[in-house]
């Protein structure tokens, strides 16, 4: 066991015993990465950590155990595929001391049927919830090897988008644009993990992610994109124009940069996550455009590309020090275009960094 995993299950622990959690089971997945620094392969037999204030054991399939080993001492508890995990998870709940816990947290990204394993050993009384108290508080505020992996991506994404607007020309296609793109992360050793390429009217579709539809002069194109590398994730959204932008977009990109602003100024340790969201949201509103800013304004980011906090109107979350998330609120005009502009930020004592280089003004292709 690595020195890292001992002082997040250390963590872990003092969280379980301040939230009064007899039992946090975790299934494969990106909470077991963030754990253990590692996380089995993943299929239809039951492998779960489960960890109580007491200890550590893993359901371990008895086809997978040999090759785990090589990554953990603690202790397996394993199963065939011919006798079944129920006898072998009840000996580890009992070995670890959590076969009766008043409370127990289920990893909100587990099988259910893995979920309901876990819960038909537990006595029908127990407390069930998630992890959002427990292990999922802990990963919302990074390490300063998590900042630098993190920090790496934003750089490699920057450069995919200047790469896509030194390619951006009338003619080609959003895939074609898509595909530059995403030869750029191969090239410096990232997996692209998405692209959205929004040309013209494909632009006010929040979520589009690229077609053959061919850009044309004039044309506004949103480029949202992200890819992995050593297990952490970029997210990056800047505007380009083809020629002349469209009429009005100056306007509509200038409301969207304030907005983009306010919500940094509004991002310090104590403020709740609603009031960024508000910052930028009241901006766009009284610019006249508040039902085209159809999103809440950000997201987390850690080991997954979506995780908590997130910035939204009804998120009571306290932003603290260390947090990481995007600030990335847009319009989008219907059969127009859309604007979005996006930062990650890590959360200092005295307001936020932004993880990207990349100027937020309209970026104009020169193809």
């Amino acid at each position: 066991m690595t020195p890292e995993t001992q002082t997040r299950l250390a963590a872990l622990r003092e969280r379980m015993v301040a939230t009064e959690t007899g039992l946090v089971a975790v299934a494969p997945g990106s909470h077991m990465q963030w754990l253990l620094g590692f996380t089995p392969a993943s299929d239809e037999r039951p492998c779960l950590l489960l960890v109580s204030p007491g200890g550590t054991a893993f359901l371990m399939p008895a086809l997978n155990a040999d090759d785990v080993r090589q990554h953990t001492d603690i202790d397996f508890f394993r199963w065939s595929d011919e006798v079944g995990p129920h006898v072998a998870l009840c000996q580890a709940l009992g070995a670890i001391g959590a076969n009766a816990p008043d409370r127990v947290a289920i990893d909100e990204t587990m099988r259910a049927d893995f979920a309901l394993l876990v819960l038909d050993a537990l006595p029908s009384d127990v407390l069930r919830t998630f992890t959002a108290d427990t292990l999922g508080g802990l990963r919302m505020r990074k390490n300063e090897r998590e900042y630098d992996l993190l920090k790496m991506n934003a750089t490699i994404a920057d450069r995919a988008i200047e790469a896509a607007v030194a390619a951006l020309k009338p003619g080609m296609t959003e895939n074609e644009l898509a595909a530059i793109i995403r030869n750029h992360f191969l090239k410096e050793g990232a997996a692209p993990s998405f692209w959205i390429v929004g040309s013209g009217p494909n632009g006010a579709f929040p979520h589009h992610t690229a077609s053959d539809r061919h850009i044309t002069e004039g044309d506004a194109v949103v480029i949202d994109i992200g890819g992995i590398k050593s297990a952490f994730p970029s997210d990056i959204t800047r505007v380009a124009v083809v020629g002349q932008p469209p009429q009005g977009f100056a306007e509509i990109h200038a409301i969207v940069e304030r907005a983009v602003q306010a919500a940094l100024a509004a991002a310090k340790p104590g403020a709740l996550a609603r009031d960024v969201d508000a910052a930028a949201r009241t901006v766009i509103t009284e610019a006249g455009y508040g039902k085209f800013f159809t999103h809440r304004t950000g997201h987390g980011m850690g080991i997954d590309g979506h995780e908590p906090p997130y910035i939204t109107a009804t998120s009571e979350t306290v932003l603290e020090e260390g947090m990481v998330f995007s600030i990335e609120p847009g319009i989008y005009l219907p059969g127009r275009f859309g604007c979005r502009l996006e930062e990650i930020v890590i959360l200092r004592k005295d307001g936020p960094e932004i993880l990207s280089g990349l100027p937020r003004s309209i970026l104009t292709a020169k193809g």
